[in-house]
């Protein structure tokens, strides 16, 4: 039974069977609700023929979403108690990704970012009351100072978020880039003399899990679409190819992620921070797959205003982005020679050369990712020195 209140102490790094909690998941299903609108702001913006400006909104919706998403996980990979306290506060940060999700339209189309900064707010307030109640129960000294320099880091650049609704619209992308790498540069600071105990194999899940469920939510988005599209238009033969190489798309891509255990190059704080930080790239570029899907298949049946190549390249370049990133985070750490080292590259290569095939690039690109599945699980089967690195 969950207790009312317990001291909120750092877990061992050694704890056995360190998995997810419910609280945890439902964490990760709320948080998607908001990587569904930002996808959705993204579509609308890029078939009206405003891609720089929708894509650059969505870089900034993206940032608050993963940022606040991250910096829970790591926080309950050392210190979840599942006190009540600890999961009312969890909610109350689920609560604040709620309004930021319903104040993502209005910043996409209005500029207006007020509504998604009051949602960021109440995230960011409780996280550092977490951390502030972590430094309460903390017995040593310097895992003291750690929690108090992560609450204080979070409420002052908190403070400088207010310049983004203060700045003139032309500012604010230098106005977020100065403060998405103050933001980052909290953690380093924070735990410059002592790291926190977060799980290297708990943390691999979560990150796993928000994996699976941002490719899901791509799926989702895909579907809807393509249904529209057979449905509305009648044009199942537009739409067939984009279904196809969609699907053959996010089923490489799951398996490339997890092809390799990730946990393995979880052993250090500055491997952690920068795994963890090159996912910003992984998450939003999976969930710009399902935009671009989307974008092709309106593109297909007349509904979007831009030509058949930058619809393409709406699925492609994301799709090439998530394969060179996953290689360079971890997946190249677990390759035997060069024959292995290129097939990931290589294939993102060619997936963007896809984006010139017409109707027909979701689906060569979708064709190119499965090859690229075929020939890793082949290359892999012939080096025994690759297997021995990753079962």
């Amino acid at each position: 039974m969950t207790q009312p209140l317990m001291p909120l102490t750092a877990r061992s790094r050694e704890e056995s069977h360190r998995v997810a909690t419910p609280l945890e998941l439902f964490f990760d299903l709320c948080f998607v609700v908001a990587v569904a609108q930002a996808g959705a702001e993204l579509v609308h913006a890029v078939a009206e023929g405003h891609a720089g400006e929708g894509i650059l909104n969505y870089a900034m919706i993206f940032f608050a979403i993963w940022w606040a998403w991250m910096n829970f996980s790591w926080f309950a990979s050392a210190y979840d108690n599942d006190d009540v306290l600890y999961r009312i506060v969890t909610l109350v940060q689920i609560a604040g990704v709620l309004v930021l999700a319903a104040g993502v339209s209005r910043a996409f189309e209005e500029h207006d970012f007020l509504v998604v900064y009051l949602g960021y707010v109440v995230m960011r307030l409780a996280m550092a009351t977490q951390w502030l109640r972590a430094a309460h129960h903390a017995t040593d000294p310097a895992e003291r100072t750690m929690c108090r320099r992560y609450a204080g880091g979070v409420l002052a650049v908190q403070i400088g978020w207010l310049a983004l609704l203060l700045a003139p619209e032309s500012a604010r992308p230098w106005v977020f880039l100065v403060m998405a790498l103050a933001e980052m540069a909290v953690p380093v600071y924070a735990e410059k003399d002592r790291p926190s105990n977060w799980h290297p194999h708990h943390i691999a899940e979560r990150y796993g899990l928000f994996t699976i469920i941002v490719l899901g939510e791509t799926v989702a988005a895909a579907t809807v679409a393509v249904k529209t599209g057979i449905v509305e238009n009648d044009a199942l033969g537009e739409v067939l190819p984009i279904a196809a190489g969609g699907l053959l798309l996010v089923f490489a891509a799951w398996w490339i992620y997890f092809v390799v255990p990730a946990h393995d190059r979880l052993t250090s704080s500055r491997q952690g921070f920068l795994w963890g930080y090159g996912h910003y790239v992984i998450f939003a570029s999976a969930a710009a797959v399902g935009a671009g899907l989307e974008i092709a298949v309106e593109q297909a049946v007349g509904k979007a205003h831009i030509s058949t190549l930058a619809a393409s390249a709406a699925v492609t370049i994301p799709s090439a982005v998530f394969l060179l990133s996953v290689w360079l985070l971890h997946a190249r750490y677990f390759k035997v020679g060069i024959a292995q080292q290129l097939v990931l590259p290589v294939s993102s290569f060619a997936i963007l050369m896809c984006s010139f095939a017409g109707h027909w690039a979701v689906l060569a690109a979708g064709l190119v990712a499965t090859a690229t599945v075929a020939v890793g699980v082949t290359l892999t089967a012939r080096d025994p020195r690759t297997r021995a690195r990753t079962t």
